[in-house]
């Protein structure tokens, strides 16, 4: 989990390579380093904490070449410190290496090392490699085959970029269970972890598949296995813009992320919703009517935010498809012998399509036999490219670490999939018109919300000092208490837990007192009175409650301490409107707790590492 950038053309390296790493800082920040080569000579400066520290080290430092690599690191191996930043250099110094991913096997090879005279520096798994490639770069061997063969040795996940100070203008990357991308530009060329590094420079991408290395120069790229034969790779186009990477105006991308959730939304909609035959047209889940059918069980797997979006997915496959559905956290369905019989379709969400547990979920459920479909944001990932199918969300670049309009573009993407399934089996035409009509109207109602963040804001200064939190729902807010509660964690570091609204009876009851705030689900649905009664349960206790309830109930004011209101809508769509205002509740929170909104700690943005 972190960011790599790498750049060879004309151009003096270094402001390119921070430029990117400033791109890229959301993927980790820990520390931060860069290798640029000149004349034979292999300069690496690097920097514990924040990218600023490693700028603010630069200044005064001059640093001359037209190739070089940087990275910003999110820890795994050793502490985040200045010795295990990366770069990481071999004995000599003239070979540097960034990564990202686990090296499983580096203690044997370390011992291996060691025992033949490699002298480590750092407590990181990832000096492992540089001292791999430099044991293999001997005998004439170029870098990319001494890339190669250490990589044979190799057990593990790794997006790398490697230079030589004696191989001018080459970088050498490689991936296997880490997203790597080569960019092509016009006598300059770049690799990269995430396309958000280079998008200033070119829209022209190739993905790395597992087991591929590239070499790049500023002439071009040749791409080949770790086995070391030829591959042609073609060429692909980014959609998205420089622009939207950008703050635009927002004091951060979490808050811009959650205003735009009206468009975003449209987005995932756009062109799939028919009034008329009351059915959501998908061509990407590559499935035939006979083959719907013929489902007669689903799994569902993800991580995070991602899960909550497919419980949510559940009550809407089960409501209306009439198919037993399952959710399951990816990383414990990796380490079961799950069942997968004909008629099982598995469903993989992940918001950047590189998350590593639900790859390797995907991967088993394909081993099993399952057709797999893949709901993901990032076009060309490795999700996107492994599965049998599926639906793209088309929410744009998400930025701040704490998923926003992913998740709602993910639950908008789960209902077009339940249109389209229930209208192929038991979905009547007038059912299905009025859930069209419903979910085009959401964005609308989602930017009332918007208007007015102000009730938000008076909560989080009456309640922002408080540790601890409740968050309570039912039925299809269940999975939104579970959704507010992680917002809350992620970036006010505030404890918080979701649960069943009913389940508070069954042990965290014994937490509420008169400073224990609990936050209601409560929108006017089936569930309504059930937790009416719940909230007087915690009002003979005491409790603070914050009620998220429907345009027009007047009654909850009666009970809740505070309330913010959301635009009534049917059943279903209600985690749409109602996780709004707990976004934007755990943003202002964080804002007076004086946190870091878009890098939280210990946290990153893609998952790559298990």
């Amino acid at each position: 989990m972190c960011g790599i950038i790498g750049y060879s053309g004309s151009r003096s390296s270094l402001p390119v390579l921070i430029e990117g790493l400033r791109r890229l800082e959301y993927r980790g920040y820990d520390s931060a380093g860069v290798a640029v080569a000149n004349d034979g000579d292999l300069q690496v400066a690097k920097q514990a904490g924040k990218l600023r520290k490693l700028e603010e080290h630069l200044r005064g430092v001059e640093i001359k070449g037209t190739y070089g690599i940087a990275h910003t690191r999110w820890a795994t191996h050793g502490e985040p410190n200045t010795i295990n930043a990366h770069p990481h250099v071999d004995t000599s110094g003239g070979i540097a290496v960034v990564h990202n991913g686990i090296i499983e096997n580096f203690t044997t090879l370390q011992t291996s090392l060691q025992e033949k005279g490699h002298k480590f520096r750092s407590q990181t798994d990832t000096e492992v490699l540089a001292h791999l490639i430099e044991e293999n770069y001997t005998n004439g061997a170029t870098l990319e085959r001494a890339v190669a063969s250490a990589l044979r040795m190799v057990e593990g996940t790794y997006g790398i970029a490697v230079v030589s100070a004696t191989e001018p203008g080459k970088i050498v990357g490689a991936r296997n269970g880490s997203p790597l991308v080569v960019g092509i530009g016009h006598g300059e060329n770049f690799v990269a972890s995430d396309v958000a590094a280079i998008l200033a420079h070119t829209r022209d991408v190739i993905y790395l598949d597992d087991g591929e290395i590239a070499v790049v120069t500023e002439d071009g790229c040749r791409t080949m296995t770790v086995e070391e034969l030829p591959v042609t790779k073609d060429i692909e186009e980014i959609s998205w813009n420089l622009e939207q990477i950008e703050k635009s105006g927002y004091e951060h991308f979490m808050k811009k992320e959650i205003f735009e959730q009206p468009d975003s939304m449209r987005n995932t909609m756009r062109g799939r919703l028919l009034l008329d035959e009351g059915i959501a047209r998908l061509g990407g889940p590559n499935l035939s009517p006979e083959e719907i059918r013929q489902i007669k069980r689903i799994v569902i797997t993800a991580c995070g935010t991602s899960w909550h979006a497919a419980m949510i997915g559940e009550y809407l496959l089960e409501e209306f498809c009439k198919i037993p559905v399952e959710v399951e956290y990816a990383s414990e369905f990796r380490y079961r012998n799950p069942i997968v019989h004909d008629g099982t379709l598995v469903i993989v969400i992940s918001q950047s399509g590189e998350t590593t547990d639900t790859q390797a979920a995907l991967r088993e459920a394909k081993r099993k036999g399952a057709t797999v479909l893949g709901i993901v944001n990032v076009v060309g990932s490795t999700i996107a490219r492994e599965t049998d199918g599926g639906v793209y969300i088309h929410a744009g670049p998400e930025i701040g670490v704490a998923s926003t309009k992913a998740f709602t573009c993910q639950v908008v993407a789960l209902a077009l999939l339940t249109l389209w399934m229930g209208r192929y089996r038991d979905m009547s035409l007038i059912q299905g018109r009025k859930l069209v009509e419903e979910l085009w109207s959401i964005p609308s109602k989602i930017q009332t919300i918007l208007e007015d963040e102000q009730p938000i804001i008076d909560i989080a200064q009456t309640y922002y000092k408080h540790s601890n939190s409740i968050y309570l729902g039912r039925g299809y807010n269940f999975p939104v208490a579970l959704e507010g509660a992680l917002k809350l964690k992620e970036i006010s570091y505030i404890h918080a837990e979701g649960y069943p609204a009913a389940e508070m009876k069954h042990g965290p009851i014994a937490l509420i007192d008169e400073n224990m705030p609990v936050v209601f689900i409560c929108t006017k649905d089936s569930a309504y009175e059930k937790i009416w009664n719940n909230m007087q349960e915690v009002r003979a206790r005491k409790g603070r409650i914050i009620a998220v309830a429907s345009e027009g109930d007047t009654e909850v004011a009666k009970l809740a301490d505070h309330v913010l209101y959301v635009p009534h809508t049917m059943t279903p769509f209600t985690p749409l409107v109602s996780v709004v205002p707990l976004q934007l509740l755990a943003y202002h929170m964080a804002l007076l707790r004086d946190c870091n909104v878009d890098q939280p700690r210990n946290l990153a943005k893609s998952v790559t590492v298990e």
